[in-house]
């Protein structure tokens, strides 16, 4: 039969270590129902108190206004004497005057510019133009035709124009268009050809 040893200091060195944790909780249980781990944390780690500054905003004042500008007055600076010596004339003057009261030839004229009137260089014959209508009743009159002609002897202001009629207007029709079909000659002035008018006479009669 077995028998069964029991080591009596090792049940007393658990028994005192279950006291001391059993006690050891008491001890926490009464200092937090007392205060006493508060008091504790207090003084180990006091309180942070916080204060709240409000900064005062500054209010913004308006710079100073400038110092008034003083104007310098005007520094009026008189002229100086200025003396200015003016020759004295005499009389025993070296000057050359002009006491000539000759009167000065007139310019002498211009010549006269030779010039020359437009003509005509050659003109058609007369019974060419003749109006049929007049042939037949037997008219005949003298028209007087104007005419313009440019340095080249070519016509210039349109179709001539009858400056005196013959009294038949078939007949003054006849002196016009006779008139275009004719060759001229230019004016000249001092030998250089120019425009220029003339009149002339155109004279239908029967034979």
């Amino acid at each position: 039969m077995a028998a069964y040893i029991h080591d009596t200091q090792y049940f007393s060195r658990r028994t005192a270590v279950l006291f001391a944790i059993v006690a050891l909780h008491l001890f926490i249980f009464w200092a937090l129902a007392t205060g006493l781990a508060q008091r504790a944390i207090e003084v180990i780690a006091p309180p942070i108190q916080t204060e709240i500054v409000q900064e005062e905003q500054k209010k913004l004042e308006p710079p100073p206004p400038p110092p008034p500008e003083f104007q310098k007055p005007p520094v009026e600076v008189p002229p100086p004497d200025v003396t200015i010596d003016m020759p004295v004339e005499t009389t025993n003057s070296t000057a050359i005057t002009n006491v000539s009261s000759k009167p000065q030839p007139p310019a002498p004229p211009r010549p006269p510019s030779s010039r020359t009137s437009a003509h005509p260089l050659k003109l058609p014959n007369t019974e060419d133009f003749y109006p049929s209508a007049s042939s037949r009743l037997g008219e005949e009159g003298t028209a007087t035709v104007h005419v313009c002609v440019d340095p080249a002897g070519k016509l210039t202001g349109g179709t001539p124009t009858v400056a005196a009629t013959s009294g038949k207007p078939r007949l003054d029709e006849g002196a016009v268009n006779l008139a275009k079909a004719g060759r001229y000659a230019p004016g000249t002035e001092d030998g250089k050809p120019v425009e220029g008018c003339f009149d002339f006479r155109v004279k239908f009669q029967l034979h």
